[in-house]
This record gives structure tokens, C-alpha cells and sequence, in this order.
């Protein structure tokens, strides 16, 4: 993929938006609920995240990992080839899904040590929440 190509999605618009929507609505009302949901709709949701985060932040610069369920590249500027990328996000799925539904703020997360961000383009304050459920 070349910077500023948008990734191929693998997981269906109307179905990860559906599941990233199901988790917001539950967590809001019992964040314990959000956790007990289906793996199957967690992972939905995360993926669906990620492709939507390249999807609007083409590139190659950032690598966003949510173990176990998925890892994006984007935010445009030089490309890694080789070994650990210079500017990696690494964080659980409910942080991620948090983030990306506009239940927590990035500065938020970070401050409370549940985003581990390396790297000068590490931030991704400007690209979030990705929906407003």
C-alpha cells in the first residue's frame, strides 16, 4: 500500500459500524456488560475501528495494535520497512473501542496510562472519536 492509499476493508461498513455502536451503548450504560459482550462483536468492533482510523488517516507512519484483535497503519509521512516502526500506539480493546466511540478523550487515556505512545507522530488526538453513537 502506498501512502495515501486507502487500505481494503475486510469487515463490512454497516456491520462493524453496528457492533462499535452495540459496544458503545452497553458500556455507557454498564461498562462490565461492554466486557461480558461477545468476542465475536468486540473483535467487529475493534477491526472495523482500525480500517476507519486508515481509512480517514491514510498512510504508513503510525502503527495502532489493539491485541488480540488487529493492528492499522496510518497517519501519513516516512514509511518503516524493517523491524519496530518509530511511532507505534499500543493499547487494550476497551480503550481503543472508548476512544473511537468518544467515550474517553485521548488525553484522557493517556494521562491514565492506558495508552502506551512512542514516537513524534504518536498521537491521535486529532483523528478521534470516530462515531458518535
Amino acid at each position: 500500500m502506498t501512502t495515501g492509499s486507502v487500505p481494503r476493508r475486510r469487515v463490512p461498513v454497516p456491520e462493524g459500524h453496528a457492533a462499535l455502536t452495540a459496544w458503545a451503548r452497553t458500556h455507557r450504560e454498564d461498562p462490565a456488560a461492554a466486557a461480558a459482550l461477545p468476542r465475536t462483536t468486540r473483535a467487529t468492533a475493534v477491526r472495523f475501528a482500525l480500517e476507519e482510523l486508515a481509512t480517514r488517516a491514510p498512510g504508513n507512519s503510525v502503527e495502532v495494535r489493539v491485541p488480540p484483535f488487529g493492528v492499522a497503519q496510518c497517519i501519513p509521512g516516512p514509511r518503516h520497512t524493517r523491524g519496530t516502526p518509530p511511532n507505534v500506539v499500543e493499547m487494550d480493546a476497551a480503550t481503543w473501542l472508548a476512544l473511537a466511540a468518544g467515550l474517553t478523550t485521548w488525553a484522557d487515556a493517556v494521562a491514565a496510562g492506558q495508552v502506551r505512545a512512542s514516537g513524534v507522530r504518536a498521537d491521535l488526538d486529532a483523528h478521534l472519536p470516530l462515531i458518535r453513537p
